[in-house]
C-alpha cells in the first residue's frame, strides 16, 4: 500500500446500548498514539478531533435503547463519511458498533458517485443484522447491517440511499447470532465464516476468496473491526465479550492480508470500553491491528511489557 492520506474520525457513540464506556474509545486510541504508529509508517495523518450527534425532534421509544441519539449520530457520520472518503482514507474511532449505521451508509453514498461497487467485511462475534423490531435487547449497536443493507423496519431512521448488496458482505468470526438474525441470515448470499468454519479451515481462505471478489468487480472496501472479533483473553476491553474469538496471529494475519490486498478505502474500529480494559491492552492491540493494515510487517512490531 503506498502511502495513504488518513483521516482520523472521533466518533463516541455511546447510545447503542446500555452498558456505558464506549464514549472513551477515541481518547483511548490516540492515547495509545494511533495516528503516530500511522505517521511512522509514512503516511499522511490529521485528526479531525470528535464528532457530535446532530440534534433532532425524535421521540424516544419505550423499546429502543436511546433511538433519537442514535439517529442523531447516524445522520453526522453520514455526512462525515461522504466528506472524508472523497478526500482521504477514513478511519472512524469509536464509539459502539451503532456507529456503522452512518459510517457504512455514508461511504455507500460515497462509492456510489464513484461508480464503483462497495464491499463490507465485517470482523465480528455477532452479525449484527436485527431490525428495531426482532431486537429483544433493543441495542440497535445491534442492527447496523441489517440497515445498511435495506431490510425493512427502520421507519424513523433516515431512508438508506444505496444499501449495500448483501452479496458484497463477508462476516468473519461469528459466534454468537440470536435465532431472528438467524433465520434472517438464511435467506441472504452474504459470506459467513463462523470460528467452527475458521477453526477447521483457517482463516485465510474466505478473505482471501471475498479479496479476490473485491478486486474483480474495482470495489472500494471497507472494514468494520469491532474488539469482540478478538478472544477475550487477548482483548478483555469490551462489554460483549464472547469466547473462543480470533487469536493474536489469526488477527494481523486478516490485517496483513487485507494490506497486501491494497483494497480498503475505510476503517471503522469499534466497541472499546477502556473502562473495561486492562492497562489499556486492548487499545494498543487494536492500534498494532490498525498498524498491520497499514503496512506494518512481521519483524518490525515492537515488544510490549503491560
Amino acid at each position: 500500500m503506498t502511502p495513504q492520506n488518513i483521516h482520523l474520525i472521533g466518533a463516541p457513540v455511546d447510545s447503542g446500548k446500555d452498558r456505558k464506556g464506549c464514549i472513551m474509545g477515541p481518547d483511548a486510541y490516540r492515547t495509545a498514539r494511533l495516528a503516530e504508529t500511522l505517521r511512522d509508517l509514512g503516511h499522511t495523518v490529521t485528526d479531525t478531533g470528535n464528532l457530535q450527534p446532530d440534534m433532532n425532534d425524535i421521540p424516544e421509544d419505550s423499546h429502543l435503547v436511546a433511538l433519537p441519539q442514535t439517529i442523531g449520530w447516524t445522520t453526522a457520520l453520514n455526512r462525515a463519511a461522504q466528506t472524508a472518503a472523497s478526500q482521504s482514507l477514513p478511519i472512524f474511532m469509536g464509539g459502539d458498533h451503532a456507529l456503522a449505521l452512518g459510517t457504512v451508509t455514508g461511504i455507500a453514498e460515497h462509492a456510489a458517485r464513484e461508480n464503483r461497487p462497495l464491499f463490507v467485511l465485517w470482523l465480528d462475534a455477532h452479525s449484527d443484522f436485527h431490525t428495531p423490531q426482532s431486537t429483544t435487547s433493543g441495542n440497535l449497536h445491534g442492527t447496523p447491517v441489517a440497515y445498511f443493507t435495506g431490510r425493512p423496519g427502520f421507519d424513523a431512521f433516515p431512508p438508506v440511499q444505496h444499501p449495500v448488496p448483501t452479496e458484497n458482505i463477508c462476516m468473519i468470526g461469528l459466534r454468537s447470532v440470536d435465532p431472528a438474525e438467524h433465520a434472517a441470515l438464511s435467506v441472504t448470499n452474504m459470506s459467513l465464516a463462523d470460528m467452527r468454519a475458521i477453526d477447521e479451515g483457517g482463516i485465510r481462505a474466505p478473505l482471501t476468496q471475498f479479496l479476490d471478489r473485491v478486486t474483480a468487480a474495482n470495489g472500494l472496501l471497507h472494514v468494520s473491526l469491532d474488539v469482540d472479533f478478538l478472544d477475550p483473553d487477548i482483548a478483555p476491553g469490551v462489554g460483549t465479550t464472547v469466547p473462543g474469538g480470533a487469536t493474536l496471529r489469526e488477527a494481523h494475519l486478516v490485517m496483513e492480508l487485507l494490506h497486501d490486498s491494497a483494497r480498503v478505502t475505510s476503517l471503522d474500529l469499534v466497541e472499546l470500553n477502556p473502562f473495561l480494559d486492562d492497562r489499556g491492552r486492548t487499545a494498543q492491540l487494536m492500534v498494532d491491528l490498525t498498524a498491520s493494515l497499514m503496512g506494518r510487517r512481521v519483524f518490525d512490531r515492537p515488544t510490549r511489557a503491560f
